[in-house]
């Protein structure tokens, strides 16, 4: 399978960027830390995986007329309760990853196969904005996806201060520091 080069080429390589940003924030993170919610809303690091998993899944495979695996939470209704949001306790890590790569099988042999102005529609959108491109629904995903593993990278860093993969590229940890200092400062004026 090779994705066409230009524009589907573009998109492939800003969507893989994004998604390996998303893997990496899981990287050396304990069973409990990968699942607890770490924000009010209940943000939580494998349920962003498994969001994403769902997001490619349905933009880019179910939204094509292309084969789709049944995924738990569209089957059971619980995706409309946030059930693509978390993993249950009987989903194992491993398995939501790889579920997620399954997906990324999916769109990518999808970018391989489809022009970007092949026929869209997701299901669940409202009737009158249903119709739409594939290409217009592989930048959707390219933006949610790269959304996704930035809230990933900062629930990481307040987890245990692991940065983003260039962190240490732009300065060691005393330049981090009075970096933070003069950031401190100025809001204090604010005070």
């Amino acid at each position: 399978m090779s994705i066409p080069p230009g524009l589907p080429g573009d998109l492939h390589k800003y969507l893989q960027d994004a998604r390996d940003s998303m893997l990496r924030a899981l990287d050396g993170v304990s069973e409990f830390d990968v699942r607890r919610p770490l924000t009010p809303t209940g943000t939580n690091l494998l349920g962003l995986v498994k969001h994403l998993a769902g997001v490619e899944i349905g933009y880019l495979s179910e939204s094509v007329g292309r084969r789709a695996p049944t995924l738990p939470w569209d089957e059971d209704g619980s995706v409309w309760e946030g059930g693509d949001m978390w993993a249950r306790a009987d989903e194992s890590r491993e398995w939501v990853i790889d579920l997620y790569r399954q997906a990324w099988a999916l769109s990518d042999a999808a970018l391989a196969e489809l022009p970007l102005d092949h026929p869209a529609a997701p299901a669940w959108w409202p009737e009158e904005t249903r119709q739409t491109t594939f290409g217009h629904l592989v930048v959707r995903v390219t933006a949610e996806t790269a959304q996704h593993a930035g809230h990933a990278d900062i629930l990481r860093e307040l987890l245990d201060g692991q940065a983003g993969r260039d962190h240490d590229a732009q300065g060691d940890t005393a330049q981090w520091e009075r970096f933070v200092a003069d950031i401190q400062h100025a809001a204090d004026t604010h005070r």
